[in-house]
């Protein structure tokens, strides 16, 4: 890997930037972008010879790590062969992503509608569930992130969510399970798991079962937490969906293609839902690739009834190639399995040992390597260490804890009160122990704002 130091490069490229660029969820004036002069496999860095190692996996999509030149080659030889065609007809590799796709997801979603991205993938979703079965109305969880465009930000929970939405846009909140700050008053994983799953099929009722057309869920929380379901959850909105005809919708755009230890979270619970999005990890986000995986019940409601929704770019030679070489990457490295392996052996014990000895660290919670740790002011009571969306000065805590975390080489991703634990698929135990050295020495910062 090149780490040249070249400073005049990065501010050319900074210049640039700001002088173009406007960048998603900032104000613009108050950025300052890192210029990135490369990448390979856990790491990244700056034209100053600064090397990160990608805890965030940039925004949990580079399950394969950077640069997988299996993957690389893959798009350079479809490139030379054929750069696009357009979603009509049908072409060998986008034939053979969807086939790979298909026998992975759950049960019988054995149909792939190609989007460019998990916000459109859920947005389709939404769509076919609607057409489905004649409904209107959607529910999904208040902790949640599933997109920036016109429904699935009203789906999102999260205060992004906030200046776009819409009070006719058919969709209801509701409160999903989540143990160390339970809103049912919960002191255990299945009382929490049966007062949530109490409380959803309240809001159905209420809001009147025939009016559902689906409950869109986030296998595991994202962005919002990385909350994972307690034991029976799944199963249990499964149930509420088959007694009521409702469909049940997961989104697998940030747990999907090993983030979790296996192909998909809902593998960890046996469950299939009727729609699966994807995106993200399908190929780490080399070419904007995303999509719906849909069941046969639902497949056949367009058998002879034209599905109204399409993209240009749906099914991108490219994107599609860099999903065949992912998949197969995946598969015949074992970096599913050794997801699964770091999560169990290294994060899990590493991180529950970090907070041992911090008391910043309220709670170590996720799977595979898709971890979370919730920072506190207050073990005992839980006061977060930043109140809940808190920026500016009030967010200054986490911003000190942010910075200490690159000065140590490490690169976060922080989340309101949370820093998400969550780099490649492919991280080696070294790297993870690397990355656990400098969790240690950031979270002392975190621990000076303790009571």
């Amino acid at each position: 890997m090149s780490k040249q130091h070249r400073p005049e490069a990065g501010a050319a490229v900074k210049a640039a930037d700001r002088a173009h660029v406007f960048h998603s969820w900032s104000a613009q004036a108050l950025i300052d972008p890192l210029a990135v002069a490369g990448a390979e496999g856990s790491y990244f860095w700056d034209h100053d010879g600064n090397r990160y190692l990608d805890f965030s996996s940039q925004l949990v999509n580079t399950n394969i790590g950077h640069q997988h030149p299996k993957v690389v080659a893959a798009i350079r030889e479809q490139a030379g062969r054929l750069c696009t065609i357009a979603p009509g007809f049908a072409v060998d590799v986008r034939a053979e992503a969807a086939r790979l796709i298909a026998e992975r997801t759950p049960g019988d979603l054995d149909k792939i509608f190609f989007t460019n991205g998990g916000a459109e993938a859920v947005e389709n979703a939404v769509r076919m569930a609607r057409l489905h079965t004649g409904r209107p109305k959607v529910l999904s969880a208040y902790r949640s992130y599933h997109g920036a465009t016109a429904a699935a930000i009203n789906l999102t929970g999260d205060p992004r969510r906030w200046p776009s939405d819409q009070g006719a846009a058919g969709v209801v909140h509701f409160w999903g399970p989540y143990l160390y700050r339970s809103h049912f008053h919960a002191t255990s994983e299945a009382q929490e798991c049966e007062r949530a799953l109490a409380h959803l099929e309240e809001v159905v009722a209420f809001e009147g079962p025939g009016t559902v057309a689906a409950i869109v869920l986030e296998t595991v929380v994202g962005t919002a937490g990385i909350l994972v379901p307690p034991a029976g959850y799944l199963a249990g909105v499964r149930e509420i969906c088959d007694r009521y005809g409702i469909v049940f919708v997961l989104d697998e755009v940030m747990a999907g293609f090993g983030r979790t230890g296996r192909w998909f979270a809902a593998d960890h619970w046996g469950v299939t839902p009727d729609l699966l999005t994807f995106a993200k990890g399908v190929n780490s986000g080399y070419v904007p690739l995303g999509g719906v995986a849909i069941s046969a019940a639902i497949a056949a409601t367009f058998d002879h009834r034209p599905y109204p929704g399409g993209l240009t770019y749906s099914g991108h030679p490219l994107a599609c190639a860099s999903a065949v070489a992912t998949i197969n990457a995946m598969e015949e490295e074992g970096i599913v399995e050794n997801a699964a392996r770091i999560g169990e052996s290294v994060l899990g014990p590493g991180l529950r040992e970090l907070a041992e000895r911090h008391p910043s660290v309220g709670e170590v919670r996720g799977l595979g390597v898709f971890w979370a740790l919730e920072l506190v002011r207050d073990p005992t009571t839980r006061e977060p260490l930043v109140p809940y969306n808190a920026s500016g000065e009030a967010a200054a805590p986490m911003a000190a804890f942010a910075a200490a975390c690159r000065e140590a080489g490490l690169w976060p991703f922080v989340n309101m009160n949370r820093t998400h634990v969550v780099p490649p698929c492919t991280i080696t135990e070294s790297e993870a122990k690397e990355g656990l050295a400098a969790l240690d020495r950031a979270l002392c910062v975190a621990d000076a704002h303790t009571r």
